[in-house]
């Protein structure tokens, strides 16, 4: 069974994505930064797929894999923590 995006809403701080098996998920908008930035006209115009969501005008893309493994944005490298 795949489980796919059904709805995504916003608050100041996250992006919440209710999935197909009832479950709803909390993700962080630092993990990723296009998001973080976007005005919130940019955040709604989002497209929902099987396997995630895009953001045409921002050129993002989230994997609901991704999101589920706790994977922000694979574009940039992340700086080792101490």
């Amino acid at each position: 069974m795949t489980t796919s995006p059904k709805r995504v809403t916003f608050d100041a701080d996250s992006f919440w994505v209710e999935l197909s098996d009832g479950r709803i998920i909390g993700v962080p908008l630092a993990w990723y930064p296009r998001l973080l930035n976007a005005t919130p006209e940019q955040l709604r115009d989002h497209e929902l797929s099987p396997r995630g969501i895009h953001w045409d005008e921002i050129d993002e893309d989230v994997s609901v894999e991704g999101i589920l493994a706790g994977r922000g944005d694979m574009t940039r490298h992340r700086q080792a923590v101490a």
